[in-house]
């Protein structure tokens, strides 16, 4: 018995840090963004998700990617660049990517001929993909599987950077509830949101997630104890981060699904 609690406690170890924000992250992004949609937008996701909100569905993916029927989806929760690369000329993975997988989904949303359920896979497969874009960790090395290998402490706790990244930093610097961390950082002008939206596309979000992510690798070598003076020099970041990824993925939604909406993003403004 013993024996089986320890092997399901190492299997629930690496589920939890094989992919991007861990569900706090994910589940403020996504309640972020459902403060941002239009009436027209959230009658259709409504409708879609049979009721079920943005929220409901923001972590779904980070198991399912685990089972046979989603396995394809394990590469596109991230993009991984090297040391002596850069984002541009990073190697592709023939299974897929974050950058591109965001691309693809958005156009399933977009086409006239995808079902409906063909559409409310890729929503929430797009819900998901919008935090893990924002997530630092997400354009890391393929050298150590985006920080998973990069082996760190946590207050003098062995563990590594994409951890860190997951869910300690956030959860050490507030200990909010999604609602919270919405209202607590959801508070930008209309102006300084447009700024934070406008113009962009998934591959810009990507290399700006790998600019920070570089800093983070330059400021984080292998053995560091993080505690709280890296949290508060880093929470800033955190906050941003979800922000931008709520206001981002309501600009797509709201582009997709509402006709009288004009996007601020540059991909889904030619539909």
């Amino acid at each position: 018995m013993r024996k089986t609690i320890l092997t399901l406690g190492i299997f629930s170890f690496i589920t939890l840090n094989a992919f991007g924000w861990g569900q706090k992250g994910h589940d403020t992004v996504a309640f972020i963004a459902e403060n941002h949609l239009t009436p027209t937008t959230q009658a259709a996701i409504d409708s879609l998700l049979d009721g079920y909100s943005l929220v409901y569905w923001a972590n779904w993916l980070d198991n399912a990617s685990h089972t046979a029927d989603y396995a394809y989806t394990k590469t596109w929760h991230y993009k991984n660049i090297d040391a002596n690369k850069t984002f541009e000329n990073a190697p592709k993975i023939k299974e897929g990517n974050i950058v591109d997988a965001i691309t693809e989904q958005v156009a399933v949303l977009q086409d006239e001929n995808s079902t409906k359920d063909e559409k409310a896979l890729a929503l929430k497969m797009v819900v998901h993909f919008l935090g893990d874009i924002h997530q630092p960790m997400h354009m890391g090395r393929a050298s150590d599987r985006g920080g998973n290998y990069h082996k760190v402490k946590f207050f003098k706790r062995d563990t590594n950077l994409h951890s860190v990244w997951d869910s300690n930093v956030l959860e050490t610097a507030h200990k909010w509830s999604h609602t919270e961390w919405q209202r607590e950082i959801d508070r930008l002008s209309a102006e300084q949101q447009a700024e934070l939206v406008k113009g962009g596309t998934p591959a810009t979000w990507g290399k700006e997630t790998y600019l920070i992510c570089t800093e983070i690798y330059e400021n984080t070598p292998e053995s560091t104890n993080i505690e709280y003076d890296y949290v508060a020099k880093w929470t800033p970041t955190v906050e941003l981060q979800l922000e931008k990824g709520g206001l981002r993925l309501a600009d797509v939604l709201n582009s997709v699904f509402d006709p009288e909406y004009e996007a601020l993003n540059s991909f889904t403004s030619t539909k």
